[in-house]
């Protein structure tokens, strides 16, 4: 973060791309996006924000209440660049595959989003930029800040250079899987393995990461009541329905309504993984009889299935952190919330269905 700020931070909306940036890279390998948004990014973009005596009440404005919305927007988006971005990617891939048997590997993830995803997440903060610009615009001090962690900081440790090097393998396998067929679990131990003998980890750090012991645990029940639900025909039915108030349609229609009923739909909803596993296989079994192409069905919705969270202060994980630092009301986070669906909803059905075109993917 501030080898980024130290970079591109000297004005308030290059600050925001380098807290953005910094979160990008993260999510190549950190599936957790509570862990890395909201305890990584988070804390930094808090402390630029009061390193400009900027703080809740009426001196949010000079930056906090630009940077938190811009940070959790842009994390959103970031969310559906990769397949690590969050933790239900997994899930929703497996959804996929058992509808389609589309095997939507990482780099095939990330090749799909790579090019909306990068244009959202340079128009998103443009955006908030425009309507909610920060008082203060100019910011070398945090550059400066940064310049200083880093001196202070000095060179690289044994064990954060053993870090380095573990997190680019891992990333690495986990892109080429379609060459050398690797589980991207065994690798992720294989990871944690190396970690553990060279002693950059403990026991101690494996055992007290709740966050990943809550998604080895109960991803595999939610992962069974999705099977359970779609066991009962209640999806089959939905579906049914569904395909009927769409019978006659071009599969086109059928398809630009339904993503949005299914992006919308999240307000409804507290968790990406609730509303994936509620509503993304009934919908893409719908999308689907209408005649649209697999692969254009399968990563619109996955890709839909994080976006759509930018909507609430409620939407994913991170949302509660961002928004109870208390710098936005809660009109504004939403308001912000359905200004960001407006830009970002355009630019993955047109960039990205051309883009996916152009991969022959449909």
């Amino acid at each position: 973060a501030y080898l980024f700020i130290r970079a591109i931070g000297r004005h308030s909306l290059g600050l925001g791309y380098a807290l953005v940036s910094t979160d990008m890279l993260l999510a190549m390998i950190i599936p957790s996006t509570g862990a890395r948004s909201g305890g990584i990014i988070f804390p930094v973009a808090k402390s630029l924000a009061e390193a400009y005596e900027s703080k809740p009440g009426a001196t949010a404005g000079r930056l906090g209440a630009f940077l938190m919305p811009l940070v959790y927007q842009c994390d959103v988006i970031i969310c559906a660049m990769f397949l690590t971005g969050q933790a239900s990617n997994v899930l929703i891939a497996k959804f996929a595959q058992e509808v389609t048997g589309i095997e939507l590997t990482y780099s095939q993830w990330a090749l799909g989003a790579i090019v909306p995803g990068v244009l959202s997440l340079i128009a998103v903060p443009l955006l908030l930029y425009r309507i909610f610009p920060p008082e203060v615009k100019h910011t070398p001090a945090a550059a400066e800040l940064a310049a200083l962690e880093l001196k202070r900081m000095g060179r690289m440790a044994w064990g954060e250079k053993i870090m380095l090097i573990v997190f680019a393998l891992v990333a690495g396998l986990w892109m080429t899987t379609v060459f050398h067929g690797i589980n991207y679990a065994v690798v992720a131990l294989v990871g944690i393995c190396v970690l553990l003998l060279s002693g950059v980890l403990s026991w101690e750090d494996v055992i007290s990461e709740r966050g990943a012991w809550d998604v080895f645990i109960w991803y595999g029940g939610l992962v069974r009541m999705a099977e359970a639900l779609g066991e009962t025909g209640i999806t089959k039915r939905f579906a049914e329905t569904a395909a009927g108030f769409t019978s006659g349609w071009k599969w086109w229609a059928a398809l630009a309504l339904l993503l949005l009923v299914y992006f919308y739909a999240h307000y409804g909803f507290a968790s990406i993984t609730a509303h994936a596993t509620a509503m993304y296989i009934p919908f893409l079994t719908v999308i689907l009889a209408a005649g649209a192409p697999p692969y254009l069905a399968v990563l619109s919705l996955a890709y839909f299935s994080n976006l759509d969270a930018s909507l609430t202060h409620y939407g994913t994980t991170p949302a509660p952190i961002y928004f109870g630092a208390g710098y936005v009301t809660q009109r504004r986070w939403w308001l912000l919330g359905l200004l960001a669906s407006l830009v970002n909803i355009p630019i993955w059905v047109i960039f990205g269905f051309s883009w996916w075109k152009l991969l022959k993917l449909w």
